[in-house]
């Protein structure tokens, strides 16, 4: 997927910013390379009349509930007990002898949210299932379906070789697929969604596995047992495209219910999520504090209001408790994107715009004199944000990495102006043109290329930054998954009198063109085309993104972030607007940062 990078602010050509008739403006000149910048400064009074609003609502999330919520489980008797479970489940594993049982068992502790803490004794299992070739025991009949398509799912997770050709055997003469085992089919299902390009089994039987799935949803009495429940939640989404940390609390509920439950793994689960939920409810009360001293005053009074909705996005990139401060800076990146988004989409003139973009390529304060003084605001903070995480990266590592943080900054702000200039000049763009700018202008390259040093500063490598700003794939990737996904949720809250009485926008629609109207534009579609299309379009992206993971020279950690957010945006965006204040969202956060899973609760 070739994608051109995005020309600088003026490079050696006159500009000129006209103001408008009726406003006092001054007038100063900025050397540009080896010519001249004329831009006209308007204060923010006289353009008062000239400004939009979205009508944002305050966010359900007050700053004194954030700071009000209080958990038991950050005593250290809880942690000493987890630790003593840890090491009952680690004797389990050292027991398990079956490849069969060692994946479910890997399995369980992938969906139960505590892999984690058995990161060495997972890699050891999956080696030994690795090394006995299931490839060759298929040719001899000697495993099942769900066998085979748990191995592929789990092998090709964790980095390692396997062909999708060994599919090719449950197919008949004609390449229909002869089964009827449920349990085997879901599992097959759930594999196909590991699939890269050019592999057509897998394609296949992703279609024959949804039809089959949904005709047995169909039959089956609603909730009637666990296999249908656990039918009807991938057919909602895909493994694959969920977080660990997200689906826990609704894995555990299922897991206790099971007939072959393992006490000490279900009391693990339990504990272990409400002992990392405490480091998360930190991490949310000292971004809370940093936001409501950030937005405190007039000034950034119109931008969206979602202390808590930003940090999500943070949790769900990298939910380990040592991380941190990857979740804290994480929020205040997604804040500022949001804050900009805002300023660009509906709150500045294209004037000022102009000189905000310019400003931050420039990455000087000297400049922001030019702003008026809510873009100063955002600029000045912005700058001091970014400024101290290059302190922190250059005193521990010693690598200066201003240049990468300037550079993705000045790209996503000039995306924001390519949107604003489409919007003020009425133009729909073609659907490449629009995607070329919209992975950008989504954010997902800024929150990666920052949060790569983010992670762990001591993974930083040098030949990875000069990659890092030419945007591999699996950060354009990544991103364009975000923005497909995006557009996909625009088009469910105009189609849901539901969702649009409860946006966040008050039903504030900036017309900048989304791909399903780009797509219905250049091609004549209808809406319902557009929606199709676009939808397969994520799909295909994905298979992209599975490559690039597999053939990525990063860090497994980097990957990781760059897959979480992909993933994130399949969870914002289930129902609509994520950042809305729907009641989907509200929910999961209030799952996953406010309420402990009882430890007591009976099966």
């Amino acid at each position: 997927m070739a994608l051109p990078r995005l020309a600088s602010f003026p490079n050696c050509s006159l500009f000129k910013v006209l103001s408008p008739s009726k406003t006092k403006s001054s007038v100063f000149a900025v050397k540009c390379n080896t010519s001249f910048t004329t831009l006209h400064f308007v204060s923010d009074q006289n353009n008062a009349n000239l400004r939009r609003s979205a009508n944002y609502q305050p966010s359900s999330w007050s700053y004194e509930l954030i700071q009000s919520i209080t958990s038991e489980y950050g005593k250290e008797s809880y942690a000493e007990e987890r630790d003593e479970l840890k090491a009952q489940v680690r004797k389990m594993i050292s027991q398990l002898t079956n490849d069969l049982d060692k994946l479910e068992f890997i399995d369980g502790l992938q969906k139960l949210g505590v892999s984690h803490h058995f990161v060495h004794e997972i890699r050891d299992m999956l080696q030994h299932v690795y090394a006995q070739n299931y490839e060759d025991r298929l040719k001899t009949k000697s495993d099942d379906l769900h066998t085979i398509a748990l191995q592929f799912r789990i092998l090709r997770q964790h980095g390692f070789d396997v062909s999708s050709e060994v599919f090719r055997s449950f197919q008949d003469e004609k390449g229909n697929f002869d089964l009827d085992d449920t349990k085997g089919i879901l599992s097959l299902y759930e594999a196909s969604f590991h699939s890269m390009e050019g592999e057509t089994i897998l394609e296949e039987v992703r279609d024959f596995c949804s039809n089959y799935l949904k005709q047995f949803v169909k039959k089956e009495e609603k909730d009637s047992d666990d296999i249908s429940a656990m039918i009807s939640h991938a057919l909602e989404i895909p493994l694959h495209w969920r977080i660990p940390r997200l689906e826990a609390s609704w894995f555990i509920d299922l897991y206790q219910k099971s007939n072959d439950v393992s006490p000490a793994l279900l009391k693990l689960a339990r504990l272990d999520f409400n002992v990392v939920q405490v480091t998360h409810q930190q991490d949310l009360k000292y971004t809370s504090r940093w936001w409501k001293e950030m937005r405190d005053g007039e000034k950034l009074s119109f931008v969206r209001d979602m202390p808590t909705e930003n940090f999500f996005w943070g949790v769900g990139m990298a939910s380990q408790p040592e991380l941190s401060y990857f979740r804290r800076e994480m929020t205040k990146i997604t804040s500022f994107i949001t804050i900009i988004d805002d300023i660009y989409d509906v709150y500045g003139t294209l004037q000022e715009l102009e000189l905000f973009t310019h400003v931050v390529h420039r990455w000087d304060i000297h400049a922001m004199h030019t702003l008026p003084s809510y873009m100063k605001i955002c600029f000045l903070a912005l700058y001091n944000s970014v400024n101290e995480v290059a302190f922190a990266i250059l005193k521990h590592t010693g690598i200066d990495i201003i240049p990468y943080l300037k550079k993705v900054w000045g790209d996503l702000c000039e995306s924001y102006l390519i949107e604003a200039r489409w919007y003020n000049n009425g133009h729909v763009p073609s659907m490449q043109e629009y995607l070329d700018n919209a992975w950008i202008s989504v954010g997902g390259a800024v929150a990666l290329v920052q949060g790569y040093f983010l992670q762990i500063p001591d993974s930083i490598r040098p030949q990875d930054l000069e990659y890092l700003k030419e945007y591999p794939n699996i950060i354009r990737l990544s991103s364009t998954i975000v923005r497909l996904a995006n557009d996909l949720a625009s088009h469910k809250i105009i189609n849901s009198d539901a969702s649009s009485k409860s946006s966040s926008s008050g039903g504030f629609d900036s017309d900048i063109p989304k791909s399903l109207r780009c797509y219905m534009n250049e091609t004549g579609a209808s809406e319902q085309e557009a929606y199709e299309y676009v939808y397969t379009l994520m799909c295909q992206t994905w298979k992209k993104m599975n490559e690039a993971v597999h053939n990525s020279e990063f860090s497994q950690s980097f990957t990781e972030i760059a897959v979480n957010l992909a993933r994130m945006a399949q969870y914002m965006y289930q129902h609509g607007d994520g950042h809305a204040e729907d009641s989907h969202t509200n929910l999961r956060i209030l799952s996953l940062l406010h309420h402990p899973i009882p430890i007591t609760s009976t099966r």
